[in-house]
């Protein structure tokens, strides 16, 4: 079945990059020299894009461009090109509210559905230093702030409802996007569907228990059921570590084409399930010279301080004077008032405790029943090594959607992280 795109879109390939670069005003300039030298390379490793570094003799630029279909999968799965815009929209609300933390954004063409931005270097890909047990140290600080202002400042407690409707309208038409999420993280990893794939045979058993546990069906379900029905805040929509890039020095979130406005759970879930995803992974990367256990705890302690420096970020800003429409000031202004709306601060940050745990379990899950998988696994060479810390991914990941009510704090999970690890043997 043809494809269907739009009137003069086409995919682009390295020998027209030039061409098309050349002809953005203020990228020549950007980029120096002739366009005929500029180095081009294809580097897009992800399921949904190409992407392109582009060097000159003056600079560099990225280009990333929308494909009309799943690249994980090809032809046979189209897509929707408008994910570009909504990245490049996203990136636009975002930057303002985090500066430095995403990349400056250059140029959108609306017309080959292509992102021209700022070339992030000597950055990497966390998931790919982490796997090879590299230590950010800014990283906790960085992305927690990331997330307390970009979702305290697209809820309503910062935003008119006015304002943060027109925002609503403008994001909710990325249902190609929300529906792929909707079914490879909440329902086709708990079901027969040939999309799904693990360690087998290793894993059959978890596989199966995943499609007939009922407890853990229904935490997917109600998990699904607060994604479709939250439009809490502006949500990057895929915050996992394959969306940060980073330095020792310097943390930048990138890729935001699933952004809707959904519950901020959600963004909180994503980071903290592949950090505790990892802690797990790393057994599977030691080696007698590299035991990975140092590198075990600083990732147990990022998932911590991650959560930690959200929260406090996130009261800061609520506590400075909220300027949306909820929680309305004048209905607060007497002692009783202030000492009511502080206690329902602390209540709004437990249930988003609980959203983040559940989100968490869910994104955890996906990555090894599911679709889509995660390097951290993935290079580990040995099937019953890889099996085994999967397992206990698993066994984490069950009880964060089950049984959330068992984690309190932050502590708790990376208590019951350990216990795991001490105890669950090959599966």
């Amino acid at each position: 079945m043809p494809l269907d795109v739009p009137a003069g879109y086409e995919i682009l390939t390295e020998a027209a990059l030039p061409g098309f670069l050349a002809a953005i005003p203020g990228v020549a300039d950007r980029l120096g020299g002739d366009p005929g030298g500029w180095s081009v390379r294809e580097v897009g490793d992800g399921n949904l894009n190409q992407v392109f570094l582009v060097d000159g003799p003056a600079g560099s630029v990225c280009v990333k461009q929308a494909l009309p279909y799943l690249r994980l999968v090809g032809e046979g799965w189209p897509l929707g090109l408008k994910r570009a815009w909504f990245e490049q929209k996203a990136m636009r609300v975002h930057g303002p509210l985090a500066p430095g933390r995403i990349p400056h954004l250059v140029h959108y063409d609306e017309r080959l559905f292509a992102i021209v931005m700022e070339k992030l270097s000597p950055h990497i890909i966390l998931r790919r230093g982490l796997v090879q047990g590299h230590r950010y140290p800014h990283l906790a600080e960085h992305i927690g702030t990331f997330m307390a202002e970009t979702l305290y400042g697209t809820s309503d407690l910062a935003l008119p409802a006015a304002e943060k409707k027109s925002l609503v309208a403008d994001f909710c038409a990325n249902s190609e996007l929300c529906g792929l999420t909707e079914q490879v993280i909440f329902t086709q990893p708990y079901m027969t569907h040939p999309n799904n794939r693990w360690t087998s045979p290793q894993l059959d058993g978890w596989a199966e228990r995943a499609r007939s546990d009922a407890d853990w069906k229904m935490a997917a379900a109600r998990l699904k059921s607060k994604f479709l029905a939250s439009p809490e805040a502006l949500v990057h929509g895929d915050l996992h570590t394959g969306s940060i890039m980073v330095t020792p020095d310097d943390t930048r979130v990138i890729d935001p084409e699933f952004a809707f406005f959904g519950p901020m759970g959600f963004d909180l879930g994503a980071i903290l399930g592949n950090l505790w995803l990892n802690y797990f992974a790393q057994d599977g990367h030691a080696t007698g010279t590299d035991p990975r256990a140092d590198m075990q705890a600083w990732v147990l302690d990022t998932a911590e301080q991650v959560w930690t420096r959200f929260r406090a970020r996130f009261l800061a800003r609520w506590r400075g004077g909220a300027t949306g429409d909820a929680y309305p000031a004048a209905l607060f202004a007497d002692d009783a008032g202030i000492r009511a709306l502080e206690a329902e601060r602390q209540a709004y940050m437990d249930r988003l405790f609980a959203d983040a745990l559940g989100f968490a379990g869910a994104k955890i899950t996906r990555r090894i029943l599911g679709i889509a998988h995660n390097i951290d696994l993935e290079l580990i060479a040995d099937p019953d090594r890889r099996a085994l810390c999967e397992a206990r991914c698993l066994t984490l990941a069950r009880a964060l959607m089950v049984e959330t009510a068992r984690f309190r704090t932050v502590a708790d999970v990376t208590a019951g992280a350990k216990r795991i690890r001490e105890t669950v043997q090959a599966p």
